[in-house]
């Protein structure tokens, strides 16, 4: 029997239509014989919605996170109104989802006596909107005559208390899973997890980052050792360039782990970029699909690369960056500046995109997001001041209105004249480059530009990405 780990986005689970679709694709997937886990985003908006309401909680406006709470009462109570019939059933999940919903203006009570929410307190409180939508999701699939069961992640994934950013501990995490989740598949229950987060030691909720949802099914696939998971998602697959920039971009049928790896880190909104770290060792494959559009392949992601004949199969990219460059004479052949500063970059919590250093080691520049540019320029300013002083750093300054572009593709490796071809088409689209990162994965090509210049230069190297992908027919 196969065993496949499905994980719903918001959009997914927006609207009681779409609940009902997803509903529809679990339950055929189980009525064909396979074990189903089901991985759940709060409904699209909510954690936005969560996380403003114990904002105003900490500003003293009562009437916000009050507001908040019944609209959520009202948006979750329309879907199971809507989708299950009258009975104990349902009375029993809108009194559940009250009692949440209770929970949450309590939190935001306490916030707002306190008048300040700490990153423990906030992580409680937008967990409320993944709790919610997984109960739902049970209901309605209980409904339809799946035996499923809503769980909290925080169960088996044990969590540090990095709240906002917090990482699984792999070991205890599996052991969880082993000794409370594979027993439920085994009895043959649907369970409907939390998607986005953990549970540290003492029991806190604690959040994986935005977007963890993604990395949330990945555990769980690994830590079945699920046959496949499946991504599901509002477009047909992964893609060879933003729609949105470019209206010709088309699904790429398969890409690697690493290729994806990629193009998650570098702009692309499909995957979470961690989302590839569980399932790569074990070799579990992962498909992206569309839930409105559910007969469509999607895309497959898997452990092998396959070369396209034009070597790039996609471009993105990242708008709302800056780039720092550090220069200075006497830098040249003086140990431990270019880690110093990388340090002094991340304790003022900028993760840093991309790195480029020419050989004469008179400077090097690096490229981080807009909000946190100033901050870091600030770090390091205060890291060098020796340096500074004795005018070994002559500068360091701080470009904004850049943009990152990658191409990406396996067939990148040790191929002549890629990257010539190009930066060729950037200079004959009038675009100019302004640093550039060979990626250590050999698969990538990352450079920086002018942000006014970014469709130019993404529409212009996605020419030589759709050489190589079918035209759908």
């Amino acid at each position: 029997m196969s065993t496949i780990t499905m994980k719903f986005g918001g959009t997914s689970v927006g609207s009681p239509e779409a609940i009902a679709t997803v509903a529809d694709i679990v339950a055929e997937e189980v009525a064909r014989g396979s074990r189903v886990l089901v991985v759940v985003s709060a409904m699209a908006g909510v954690t936005d919605a969560l996380f403003s309401s114990v904002q105003e909680a900490a500003q003293g406006n009562r009437w916000a996170y009050r507001s908040c709470s019944k609209k959520l009462r009202d948006r979750h109570s329309e879907v199971v109104n809507l989708l299950m019939k009258p009975g104990k059933g349902r009375e029993a999940l809108l009194a559940d989802l009250d009692s949440l919903l209770d929970q949450h203006v309590q939190l935001c009570e306490a916030v707002n006596v306190l008048g300040e929410a700490t990153p423990r307190i906030v992580d409680s409180v937008v967990s409320f909107g993944e709790r919610l939508s997984s109960r739902v999701v049970a209901g309605v699939l209980r409904e339809r005559g799946v035996e499923a069961q809503a769980f909290d992640a925080g169960e088996f994934i044990l969590t540090d208390d990095r709240y906002g950013a917090a990482v699984p501990q792999w070991q205890e995490t599996q052991a969880r899973i082993n000794g409370g989740l594979r027993p439920v598949l085994e009895r043959g229950i649907t369970p409907i997890l939390t998607g986005f987060i953990g549970a540290t030691r003492d029991g806190h909720p604690a959040t994986l980052g935005r977007g963890g949802s993604d990395y949330s099914g990945a555990i769980f696939a690994a830590g079945t050792d699920s046959d496949e998971l499946i991504i599901w998602t509002d477009v047909d697959g992964v893609m060879t360039t933003d729609p949105r920039v470019d209206p010709r971009a088309r699904v790429l049928p398969y890409v690697s782990y690493t290729e994806v790896g990629e193009l998650a880190f570098y702009g692309a909104k499909v995957l979470h970029p961690k989302t590839v770290q569980p399932i790569l060792t074990r070799g579990i494959p992962m498909r992206v699909k569309n839930t409105f559009n559910r007969h469509h392949p999607g895309t497959l992601i898997g452990p092998t690369s396959e070369q396209s004949s034009t070597v790039i199969k996609a471009v993105t990219s990242v708008r709302n960056v800056s780039l720092l460059t550090v220069a200075g004479q006497g830098m040249i052949g003086v140990p431990g500046i270019a880690g110093r500063t990388f340090l002094a970059a991340a304790r003022a919590g900028a993760n840093i995109l991309m790195i480029s250093q020419a050989s004469s080691e008179q400077n090097f520049c690096f490229v981080v997001m807009d909000d946190r540019a100033n901050e870091a320029k600030a770090a390091i300013e205060a890291e060098l001041v020796t340096e500074i002083a004795r005018q070994d750093v002559d500068r360091i300054e701080v470009l904004n209105e850049v943009a990152i572009v990658t191409t990406v593709g396996a067939g990148m490796r040790g191929t002549p004249g890629v990257a010539g071809r190009v930066f060729t088409t950037m200079g004959n689209s009038q675009v100019n480059v302004i640093a550039i990162a060979q990626g250590a994965s050999e698969c990538s090509i990352s450079f920086v530009i002018d942000e006014r210049h970014l469709d130019t230069a993404v529409i212009s190297l996605h020419d030589l990405a759709l050489e190589s992908v079918p035209v759908p027919a």
